[in-house]
């Protein structure tokens, strides 16, 4: 199996991914396909579609599969069965998103919104996203219940970047990018949402934005 294309994020590292996709809705990426499907014939009609699946490959791991795993939603205290799980330690590494289509440019590039993947992630197929077949109302959750109250942002520089910018940063932080079990006020955290790097400390349900600088490759 072959990787059809690759996204581009602003998450250049696995810290600070959205642990599910349209969490940070104004964080945009760009699937570039490659040859040979890099041609306007394979995403004829897509634009009629509002949301797109995407099936991809967790390729920053670097680790094999685990059988059982801790939930960092369950503190990281409980094992539970990689199949009752979202985690990324899976037998075939692949994983599953809904984003948002913006717009098909020529390329063809795809312009979505809402990604939670890695900057450079294979991008191995590609469906449009049916609400009367995929949004199932009865559905339950188990143990992943919808994430709780969000961080409060807030920084002590001024904000870089445009607007959309910003508003995904402030995404990316409300939902808490740190694991689980650590909730040390002091610790300070470093994220890349690119183009810059953001140290950041959480006290007190804030994410306190500590320093902002130009990121390089």
């Amino acid at each position: 199996m072959e990787p059809i294309a690759h996204i581009r994020t602003p998450y250049a590292e696995k810290f600070g991914i959205p642990r599910q996709s349209n969490l940070a809705p104004h964080a945009v990426g760009e699937i570039v396909f490659t040859p040979p499907y890099s041609s306007a014939d394979f995403v004829r009609g897509l634009e009629a579609f509002s949301h797109l699946w995407l099936i991809w490959q967790f390729h920053l791991n670097g680790e094999s599969m685990r059988p059982t795993v801790r939930p960092p939603r369950l503190g990281g205290n409980t094992r539970l069965g990689v199949f009752a799980t979202r985690s990324p330690f899976r037998p075939n590494g692949l994983g599953l998103s809904a984003v948002r289509l913006l717009e098909v440019l020529p390329g063809p590039v795809l312009r979505v919104s809402g990604a939670d993947l890695a900057d450079g992630t294979p991008i191995f197929d590609i469906k449009p996203y049916l609400p009367y077949a995929d949004c199932l109302t009865d559905a339950t959750e188990g143990f992943a219940a919808p994430p709780g109250e969000r961080l409060e942002v807030e920084s002590d520089v001024p904000l870089p970047g445009d607007e959309a910018w910003q508003a995904a940063l402030r995404e990316t932080l409300a939902q808490d990018p740190r694991p689980a079990y650590q909730d040390d006020p002091d610790r300070c955290y470093h994220l890349i949402l690119k183009p810059y790097e953001i140290d950041f400390r959480v006290q007190n349900r804030t994410a306190r934005i500590l320093s902002i600088r130009p990121y390089h490759d």
